[in-house]
């Protein structure tokens, strides 16, 4: 009988099961455990408790006869009743802890990674070949698509340039409520769905087992028919306007032309090089311009990856940094996603999408969520578990470098080159969320003093002697000098620091 082969719940493609020289043998049976005490030990938004459910069942019923499908109620009794003591193959899991579960089971045997591009031992080299240099994702990025030859005309990049985001910081339309794209693939709830809301039901109802955020109808992709829909849907209708505003934000358009492709190539449904050569393949067909396409691909090909290396890279204690000394606990009302709690419209828009769906894009999570996380002094590693548990396509390697490295400067620049943050002015340019806000960009002080235009110079002043030597914050530290009312400022944010903003 073959050695069978554990498949967790974001490894659920065809690409885990592929067989080959360091993967399962061909036709090997497969186990997928659904373990209800994942569920307990974090309150998650309750569309991400679906979505993963939804997905390792459609998966499950894909697969029939090859796969045991067991509910347990951790991991080791679930593997103990689908194949007892013998033998079992697992690629490498994505987070530490499950990966330190698998290398204390005698009866596992853990093979490489896979739905990445790069092997771990290939960018340790990398890395390491650059003693005494900063790791940058440019630097990463542009050594992946050499290598990989994406993107490329000979040895230099398509179009001359290897990064084309200069092109792609538009501001919104002025006026405008929605970007006007084509809208994302969207899939149909089945009975699947519907069990699965019923059990979530019974576990909250009879099990104690809480979540957070609303649920349903699902949003994103369960299957992989439904994945390759949603990725040919963005190629085809979005991927063209993708680029020029992937930096904007719209308070009615929360989804603008990005692809929402993250959650599926999280749970494994999409291997990222059907992704990338899809983008590809549509800009060298004419189909989009390159500015919108690079974009795209450095989404993955770049950040996704680099975010998945340095999160093995950087080591277990990396999560635990906490450069700028930031201890203030996360306020009930972020932890309760209670948008109706906070009077700043950025701020209340994005959390109430976070609550709607467990989803939004890259530049709220950073400037609107994160910023202000930064500028209240948050403890690093409680947001980034509030970031894992709240976002549907958040999972431990994802959160940990983007929070702790990007989001917070928690490392103290080991991932960045300065902190993201910023005043109202930023907002304002960027979005349309403070028209008819109750606070006013331009305002540092009194009652209409935009909380984030105060933060920031709050922040900026808290960590002066910090950011003073750093060449891309020495600016904004000499602009305290200039600041005629700063104690006043500082007086009155810190007595925001209680309120809900």
């Amino acid at each position: 009988m073959s050695t069978a082969h554990w498949l967790f719940g974001d490894q659920l493609g065809p690409h885990f099961i592929e067989p080959g020289d360091q993967g399962p043998d061909r036709g090997a049976p497969l186990v997928l455990i659904e373990a209800k005490s994942v569920f307990r030990r974090r309150r998650f938004h309750r569309a991400k408790a679906h979505l993963v459910l939804s997905a390792m069942r459609h998966r499950a019923a894909e697969l029939g006869d090859r796969v045991r499908y067991v509910r347990a109620d951790t991991y080791r009794e679930g593997l103990r009743e689908a194949v007892g003591q013998r033998k079992v193959t697992v690629h490498q899991p994505t987070s530490r802890a499950a990966l330190d579960l698998v290398s204390r089971l005698p009866q596992v045997e853990v093979l490489p990674a896979r739905g990445f591009f790069v092997p771990n031992d290939m960018f340790r080299t990398w890395a390491e070949g650059r003693a005494g240099t900063k790791l940058r994702q440019e630097d990463f990025y542009r050594w992946t698509r050499h290598r990989l030859d994406l993107l490329m005309e000979g040895d230099a990049p398509a179009g001359g340039r290897w990064n084309l985001d200069h092109d792609n910081r538009e501001a919104p339309p002025k006026g405008a409520r929605t970007l006007g794209a084509a809208p994302p693939y969207r899939p149909r709830e089945d009975e699947i769905d519907k069990q699965v809301r019923r059990d979530l039901d019974r576990w909250e109802r009879e099990d104690g087992i809480e979540f957070v955020g609303r649920d349903g109808p699902r949003l994103f992709p369960a299957s992989r028919r439904e994945a390759r829909a949603a990725l040919a849907r963005f190629v085809e209708h979005r991927l063209a306007g993708f680029g020029p505003h992937e930096d904007a934000m719209l308070a009615a358009d929360p989804v603008m032309s990005h692809s929402l492709l993250s959650s599926s190539l999280n749970l494994g449904l999409l291997d990222p090089w059907e992704c990338v050569e899809q983008a590809e393949d549509a800009w060298r067909a004419g189909r989009a311009p390159l500015s919108s396409v690079e974009g795209f691909i450095r989404q993955i090909a770049g950040w996704r990856e680099y975010v998945w290396q340095l999160y093995w890279y950087f080591g277990e204690d990396y999560r635990d940094r906490n450069a700028l000394g930031h201890h203030e606990p996360l306020p009930d009302w972020l932890l309760e996603l209670d948008a109706d709690a906070v009077t700043a419209r950025c701020l209340s828009t994005v959390l109430a999408q976070v609550r709607d769906t467990g989803w939004t894009h890259h530049i709220p999570r950073l400037m609107v969520l994160g910023s202000h996380a930064l500028q209240r002094g948050y403890d690093p590693r409680a947001l980034t578990d509030w970031f894992h548990r709240c976002f549907v396509d958040g999972y431990d390697w994802v959160m940990v470098p983007n929070v702790i490295g990007m989001s917070q400067y928690a490392d103290g620049g080991q991932m960045t080159t300065k902190p993201y943050t910023s005043g109202g002015a930023y907002l304002n340019r960027m979005s349309d969320f403070c028209t008819g806000c109750a606070y006013r960009p331009t305002q540092r002080t009194g009652e209409r003093a935009c909380p984030y235009t105060a933060g920031y110079w709050s922040f900026m002043h808290r960590n002066q002697r910090r950011l003073a030597d750093n060449p891309r914050t020495v600016r904004a530290v000499r602009g305290l000098e200039r600041l005629s009312d700063l104690d006043q400022v500082l007086q009155e944010e810190a007595a925001r620091r209680e309120q809900a903003p």
